[in-house]
């Protein structure tokens, strides 16, 4: 199976965007200049990290590439010492992450390993319900931090109490160490991101392994269906809006909430109804910690919170108000998907017929319902609370550098590296304490609408799904399960790279995440904004999916995404749905156009296409 050679790739400069490279940090670059990491890079298996970047990375969201390249790598290799896997290896083509699972290929190294992860891990798993407890009081903590964190703006004369209160500091020694401090706890918080997160998988993992191990042929997902069924956090804001939806139809004011489609307007209608007020403080209510749940998957400073665009969750109660009128149920089916796990566990564990293995298949499924919640949960504190406000903390640093005319707008912050911005902001200061212009006003802005014509020529280019030497056999368990990367993923992928014309294809095949075969029109959506045009029964294709899509599971009749495993976001969602879901495609949203009519098996991972 063959994929580009990484140094071809990197190469073949797209016109116009002659060194890019300076937009992202050096590390990050595949050399040709040193024969030693050349020879490495060549010889590596690199795949495109589309589960997390399903667009070119802005200089500025690297931060969070750079935050997990350090945490995953750190906990896998220096802390817990996970066996057969060191960290994972990063660099950049084009704006686009390439990452690489580094196994410990000595099987003597392996074996020296296992004890300090069996002592690690085991101290994690045994008392893993305080831990975990003992992590959302730092996780909170943190956040509270980062709420109370203020940036200053610089005046043209310090206020009198710097000198009557004998203070000794400038706002713009405040506004360089506020802004250092911003940038640290967003480290910090992706450290506690990955304390528990690789354990967690690790549990599914080992049961994973074990149950293939006693059944050969069992399929994928039906290990994954014997872990369903688990209330996580995740779906806390979600429960909000159907809450809300509710409770407008209870007190008479369902007509004002959907009848229109911007936020003001039916805050507006609402208010006017007797009842009103009361529905508009239950709103207000969930706001606070629930809405800030991003739009997308929080990563990139475009996936705004719900707080800063309402009318993504009133998309959402609408959606459910017409539900429950048109009398259709819109909670979860919890109790079908509990009941059709205990029936596929039990079927299962009848069969083992050894007594240690029985209680070894028992102790690694309880393990893993412990560990799962986490998994899921982890995500509002990290992605979506703390990310949503990281970003309009790194907008208030960027009105300041506006004000002083390093950037023309706001928005052109995120066209600079954050050790870039720390530059400029001592350039600022220098500046503004000493009565002169900074250099940044001319250098800054001309550099920023390069770099934006630069990340446009990224958006039109297509990145491979791989480069490099793909392995005989793809083992490393978290490449699999999150990321769908497996043999004959690549395979299907390579299939599909060689057709010339998109439009020929009439087959796709991925991994099937959550059983079940429906037919039905495609609907392709890149973010929540676009999946509030979704219809009832649609199918729908996206990238990947995140929570705050929550709402569309409620119309659709399935999914499928271009990137994922059997543990991603859209496939533990459908199967909690019940509904079929097919993940990992590689190209889905560039090949099916909204409108398809689509054949989605979910219990095999093939998709039809009759256009």
């Amino acid at each position: 199976m063959q994929f580009p050679n990484p140094h071809d790739v990197k190469a073949a400069t797209i016109p116009g965007t002659e060194g890019w490279e300076r937009m992202y940090p050096y590390q990050y670059q595949f050399v040709t200049d040193d024969p030693e990491r050349n020879r490495y890079e060549k010889e590596t298996f690199w795949f495109y990290d589309g589960l997390h970047y399903p667009e070119p990375l802005y200089p500025f969201d690297t931060i969070w590439d750079e935050a997990w390249y350090l945490a995953l790598s750190q906990f896998n290799n220096r802390i817990f010492q996970v066996p057969p896997v060191r960290g994972v290896d990063h660099r950049i083509i084009n704006g686009y992450v390439y990452i690489s699972p580094v196994p410990v290929q000595n099987p003597e190294e392996i074996g020296k390993r296992v004890p300090n992860f069996m002592e690690r891990a085991g101290y994690y798993y045994k008392n893993w319900d305080e831990l975990e407890a003992k992590w959302k009081v730092k996780m909170e903590a943190t956040i509270a931090e980062l709420e109370a964190l203020e940036i200053p703006s610089l005046p043209d004369v310090e206020d009198i109490s710097v000198v009557t209160s004998g203070i000794g500091e400038s706002r713009g020694y405040h506004l360089i160490k506020n802004y250092d401090d911003l940038i640290n706890l967003g480290i910090k918080c992706w450290q506690y991101h990955f304390e528990f997160l690789n354990l967690g998988y690790a549990a599914y993992v080992f049961f994973m392994d074990f149950t293939q191990k006693l059944f050969p042929s069992i399929p994928l997902q039906r290990v994954t269906q014997m872990i369903s069924g688990i209330d996580v956090i995740m779906y806390k804001p979600d429960d909000e809006l159907k809450g809300l939806a509710k409770k407008a139809i209870l007190l008479g004011v369902d007509e004002a909430v959907t009848a229109h489609r911007e936020w003001e307007d039916v805050k507006k209608a609402v208010a006017a109804l007797p009842k009103g007020d009361e529905w508009l403080a239950a709103f207000e209510k969930a706001r606070y910690p629930w809405f800030n749940i991003s739009s997308g998957t929080g990563w990139f400073h475009t996936d705004r919170s719900w707080n800063d665009s309402l009318g993504i969750p009133l998309s959402g109660i609408q959606t459910y108000i017409n539900k429950i009128r048109a009398g259709a149920e819109v909670d979860r089916p919890m109790e079908q998907v509990r009941a059709e796990r205990d029936r596929i566990t039990a079927e299962y564990r009848e069969l083992i017929t050894n007594d240690a293995d029985r209680k070894q298949f028992d102790e690694l499924l309880g393990c893993a319902k412990t560990v799962f919640p986490y998994v899921e949960n982890h995500l509002f504190y990290v992605e979506h609370w703390f990310h949503s406000v990281f970003w309009n903390k790194m907008r208030q640093v960027a009105a300041v550098m506006k004000e002083h005319g390093i950037l023309n707008e706001i928005e052109d912050v995120w066209y600079m590296r954050r050790d870039e911005i720390k530059q400029a902001l001592w350039d600022m200061v220098t500046a503004w304490a000493t009565g002169v212009t900074p250099r940044g006003t001319k250098t800054w802005p001309a550099e920023i609408e390069w770099r934006k014509g630069v990340m446009q020529k990224f958006r039109e280019w297509r990145a491979p799904p791989a480069i490099g030497v793909a392995p005989e056999v793809i083992q490393e368990p978290f490449t699999i399960v999150l990321w769908g990367v497996t043999n004959k993923s690549l395979s299907d992928w390579a299939s599909v790279q060689d057709v010339g014309d998109p439009d020929s294809i009439t087959e796709m095949k991925g991994f099937a995440a959550s059983p079940g075969i429906v037919e039905g029109k495609a609907r392709v959506c890149f973010s929540a904004e676009e999946i509030r045009d979704l219809m009832e029964d649609e199918i729908l294709v996206a990238p990947t999916t995140s929570p705050s899509w929550a709402p569309a599971f409620a119309k659709i009749k399935a999914c499928i995404t271009d990137v994922g495993g059997v543990m991603s976001h859209a496939a533990i969602v459908c199967r909690e749905y019940g509904m079929p879901a097919v993940v990992g495609t590689g190209y889905s949203t560039k090949v099916i156009k909204t409108g398809m009519m689509l054949r989605v098996d979910g219990s095999s991972g093939q998709i039809t296409i009759a256009r």
